[in-house]
């Protein structure tokens, strides 16, 4: 069983991560960057 955690960002926290996911040119960071925003709007990855 995988334990869901809850991430809480402030909007200055989620504008600045948006920020670096459009200024950034390493995919690996933008894909992380998407899954810290989504999962603090909710979402869950299913396997």
């Amino acid at each position: 069983m995988l334990a869901t955690m809850k991430i809480h960002l402030t909007p200055e926290q989620k504008r600045a991560l948006e920020l670096m996911h459009d200024t950034t040119r390493d995919s690996r960071v933008c894909d992380r960057i998407k899954a810290v925003v989504l999962a603090s709007e909710g979402w869950t990855s299913q396997i």
